[in-house]
């Protein structure tokens, strides 16, 4: 299954008659932030116990092989909306830590090794840049990602660049 996780409305059409392209524009779904309660591990394990659009989202992004982020950068992280969602998919995780090259991580519950790539937007300096390459890097190891790239566009290039990822996967 391919995802495309969206922080905003794309007008771009996406052939999807193979039906493995999921297309999730975030700000059309109601998603509580999480509260740290840790109910996704002890009370309800692999389920959040808020019961919101969002634990419609994070199986689908547990599934996903292939990812498509697009998120506007607001001080060198990802916007509101993007963060809380993926804050919200902590119920991929386990509670228990492996190590990854010498580092502890969360043991993933059933989740598909990912070829990611992460579409960062807006007005973005050098300084938040190289923050949000360090927070995806990070990020990766928890997230299950194989591979991934970064790409800064500017938010008039951003449908085109949507496009252009998206045709790859049709190859």
């Amino acid at each position: 299954m391919k995802l495309i996780l969206s922080d905003r409305a794309l007008n771009i059409s996406i052939d999807n008659s193979s039906g493995t392209i999921q297309y999730i524009d975030l700000t059309q779904l109601n998603i509580s932030n999480c509260t740290g309660c840790f109910g996704c591990w002890t009370k309800t394990p692999g389920k959040c116990v808020i019961r919101d659009d969002a634990v419609k989202v994070y199986p689908y992004i547990a599934q996903s092989d292939t990812l498509l982020y697009i998120s506007r950068i607001k001080y060198g992280g990802y916007d509101t909306v993007m963060k809380t969602m993926l804050e919200r998919s902590i119920p991929v995780q386990q509670p228990f830590i492996r190590l990854v090259n010498g580092e502890t991580h969360h043991v993933q519950r059933d989740v598909a090794l990912k070829k990611a790539t992460i579409i960062a937007y807006g007005d973005i300096g050098s300084g938040e840049r190289d923050v949000f390459k360090k927070l995806v890097a990070r990020n990766a190891y928890n997230m299950n990602f194989d591979s991934y790239q970064v790409l800064f566009v500017r938010e008039k290039e951003l449908e085109q660049t949507v496009r252009m990822e998206v045709s790859k996967w049709e190859k």
